[in-house]
């Protein structure tokens, strides 16, 4: 009877011990895998960066359209043209002097 309860008690201590490995493991992974708990917040971190990259591409689309509007044939700003040629090519009027 000894040897049986000795039996017993070990399979039982085996059971248990396995099923804490087991159990640990799972958690491991779901705090460290692929799709755990630590990915998942780079994800959402990641996520917020892009959305916030994305507002300001958004802005500045916004901008370059509204830009290209007012240079259009349909609809030609004198003031943002001579803007314009004034910073790309470097143009100024005979009547203004040029500090640099």
């Amino acid at each position: 009877m000894t040897q049986r309860s000795t039996s017993a008690a070990l399979h039982g201590a085996l059971v248990t011990l396995g099923a804490l490995f087991l159990g640990a493991y799972f958690v491991m992974h779901a705090v460290q895998g692929e799709y755990g708990v630590f990915n998942r917040m780079q994800i959402e971190a990641e996520e917020e960066r892009l959305i916030k990259e994305l507002a300001a591409l958004e802005t500045q689309l916004a901008d370059i359209e509204n830009k290209s509007r007012r240079l259009s044939d349909g609809y030609l700003d004198l003031d943002l043209l001579d803007q314009q040629a004034r910073d790309i090519l470097g143009y100024a009027r005979s009547d203004e002097i040029l500090i640099q």
